[in-house]
């Protein structure tokens, strides 16, 4: 392909995919950038020609056609981990892609880049790595110009996933807990990735051909938790290796929180990935592809770490300790009022003078306590749910100084033990984003 034309990004607002329709931009490229919820990707990147993609709905190669209209090439950045939360391997990796395929050989859209993941077989295992080399069996058999690219590992910038995870490890205090660190990676810098996509696009020679593109230093997990330390400008810890038993339990909790929508890398899938293939097979994706692949030292130097870098990492276990923090304080305020403390309750609001209106007051106020302590927990609601128990304790506390302020001077602080409760309300609000 001789100049760059317009080209289908599909998930243009995940990690790498974002990267890669902001690098085929820069390159020249008019990019329709598809993405489920495309409305804050848009914000994002205004520059982009969004549209709302979603695989669990685009199963027949009609559904495709708006959307090829006018492009030459197509890359698919789309890939999830497992199932739940929305999240449908199935859907992703097999059934879309299928119908995507089908629909470019109709339109005649030859040129398709699709990206893999290192380790994408089936002996790994895994219903990802299944259903990932089943996509990549379909694509080689289709009648299209394509080029497959499993990347490694890759280092950028943003963290999301596994790279957070990483981080966070790295950044923990004391210590770096890891779960095995014999297991062997060759990183790849988001900036190789991208410029060995947009070459992928314009070389022939690329064209019928699967590449791994894994970094060109093979180092153990251990390795690169010590060299995201120091990235992050944090003193040198003691790698702490956690024995298999002991973060099994861990692993079966990341399963069900991920099919309750909460996405976490800590995850039986993701160990079984990493134990089998994160390194990736050597081959000559550089030369082929015409790209000089930096090694991890060199990558994350290019980009020094910020401040913003270190709270990330430092408050990426914080958060889910917080949610259950503060989700459990209020859902057990509202059960100990309507149970052991029913009789306490009712009197401290006699004192304040609200007579026959007591009872009613404290079964209200306890089952909010219930309801936004409950409702806390459902993905979705989270942030908003947060700012509604900050709103409320502020009406708490209204209500309390006007009928009961001797209570601010309790040495037991019924009232000020609140306010550090609010801000927690805050804290989760502000850091709800995942992306």
């Amino acid at each position: 392909m001789t100049s760059p034309g317009r080209v289908l990004v599909l998930g243009a607002n995940g990690f790498i995919g974002s990267h890669v329709a902001a690098a085929l931009s820069a390159a020249g490229w008019a990019v329709r950038a598809c993405a489920r919820r495309p409305a804050e990707a848009a914000r994002r990147a205004p520059q982009h020609e969004w549209a709302a993609v979603d695989f669990r709905a685009l199963h027949d190669p009609s559904d495709w056609r708006p959307l090829l209209e006018g492009v030459e090439a197509v890359v698919n950045c789309v890939g999830v981990l497992q199932d739940g939360g929305g999240d449908d391997t199935r859907a992703a990796h097999v059934d879309g892609p299928r119908a995507l395929v089908a629909a470019c050989e109709a339109a005649g859209v030859r040129r398709l880049v699709h990206l893999s993941a290192v380790g994408a077989d089936d002996a790994a295992g895994t219903d990802y790595a299944r259903t990932k080399a089943e996509t990549e069996r379909l694509v080689r058999a289709s009648r299209l110009d394509w080029t497959i690219l499993r990347p490694s590992l890759v280092l950028g910038r943003g963290a999301f996933g596994g790279t957070g995870l990483i981080r966070a490890l790295a950044a923990f205090p004391g210590l770096i807990p890891v779960v095995g660190g014999a297991q062997l990676v060759r990183p790849v810098a988001m900036d190789d990735l991208t410029a060995a996509v947009a070459a992928a696009l314009e070389r022939p020679q690329a064209v019928g051909r699967s590449f791994d593109l894994a970094g060109p230093q093979r180092l153990s997990l251990a390795e690169l938790l010590r060299l995201y330390r120091g990235w992050l400008g944090l003193p040198a810890a003691p790698v702490l290796r956690v024995p298999r038993p002991v973060a099994a339990p861990v692993l079966v909790l990341g399963d069900l929180l991920a099919r309750m929508g909460w996405f976490s890398p800590l995850t039986s899938t993701s160990m079984r990935q990493l134990d089998h293939d994160v390194a990736g097979r050597e081959d000559d994706w550089q030369e082929a592809l015409g790209v000089r692949a930096r090694g991890p030292a060199a990558a994350l130097s290019a980009t020094p770490a910020s401040v913003q870098d270190v709270w990330h990492a430092r408050l990426w276990f914080v958060r889910p300790v917080a949610i259950a923090a503060l989700g459990l304080f209020w859902l057990l305020t509202g059960l100990v009022t309507f149970g052991p403390g029913w009789d306490r309750a009712i009197a401290v609001l006699h004192e304040g003078g609200y007579g026959r209106w007591a009872g009613p007051i404290a079964g209200w106020g306890a089952a909010l306590d219930v309801a936004l302590g409950l409702a806390l927990f459902i993905r979705p609601w989270t942030a908003r749910v947060a700012m509604a128990m900050a709103v409320a304790t502020v009406g708490y506390l209204a209500a309390a100084t006007l009928s009961l302020p001797q209570y601010w001077g309790d040495p037991l602080g019924p009232w000020l033990k609140v306010i550090p409760m609010m801000a927690l309300c805050l804290f989760v609000a502000a850091t709800d984003a995942r992306r």
